[in-house]
């Protein structure tokens, strides 16, 4: 064999180990995308299999609430009503009392949220027994979706989400003074408070009635309701806010 037959059967035999260990480390990169992408994902879906089972979680812990109230509840009956065991639940929360405070925040931020559209601007130009309609339906509809808010926040209080209900309260509370200075303009800071006062009071009162209740019954609770605070409130308006 020549010298130079001998150096083109070493370039080849080179060219072919060069071509070997790139197809190698492409491999190899392969795996490792892969196994990297692999990785990535099940954080992702044991985080998702987190918050199905936690959402799962407080919607047993809202139907318990509601048939028991909270005073009476348990994690046992809240895993038997979710169809897991105890121990399940408490990879997730610790007492019945942090089902509670998750459960009514959610519910809070919720009810914030459809207190801001029940009082919108345009709906607060109507005359009274439209504002009525505006106003009590998306409350009292919220309410009846949602009976495990009731259940929270007017039976045994839930030290957790105390605050929040209070600062909600007298966020309700301002928005109905500001609604009734409009009607109300020559009735002073302290007859507005009364009235306001009363008038939340009237509701919760009713509520309780309307969500006993199903069907027409419910119609008509949440009718006589409406007509409650309209007669109450018909002699005391001096003034129709401007369209």
């Amino acid at each position: 064999m020549d010298k130079n037959t001998e150096k083109g059967i070493k370039g080849s035999a080179a060219d072919a180990a060069d071509t070997t260990d790139s197809a190698a480390s492409a491999a190899a990169a392969t795996t490792s995308t892969d196994s990297d992408t692999t990785a990535a994902a099940a954080p992702r879906r044991r985080q998702a299999r987190g918050e199905r089972r936690i959402s799962q979680l407080l919607a047993a812990a809202a139907g318990v609430f509601c048939r028991t109230g909270y005073a009476s509840a348990s994690t046992n009956a809240i895993a038997r009503e979710a169809g897991v065991s105890p121990g399940t639940l408490y990879q997730y929360f610790p007492n019945k009392e942090a089902i509670a405070v998750e459960l009514g925040g959610q519910l809070l931020q919720r009810a914030h949220e459809m207190h801001g559209q029940a009082f919108r601007p345009e709906n607060l130009q109507r005359p009274l027994p439209e504002l009525l309609d505006a106003v009590l339906d998306p409350v009292i509809a919220f309410n009846c979706e949602n009976p495990a808010f009731w259940a929270l926040m007017h039976g045994t209080g839930v030290p957790g989400i105390a605050q929040e209900h209070e600062e909600l309260h007298a966020g309700l509370l301002a928005r109905i003074e500001a609604v009734l200075r409009d009607f109300c303009p020559e009735s002073s800071a302290q007859e507005l408070a009364h009235i306001s006062n009363m008038i939340l009071g009237i509701f919760k009162a009713s509520l309780d009635l309307i969500l006993a209740h199903e069907g027409d019954e419910r119609a008509a609770y949440t009718a006589e309701l409406k007509t409650v605070l309209l007669r109450y409130l018909e002699p005391m308006i001096t003034e129709t806010p401007a369209h």
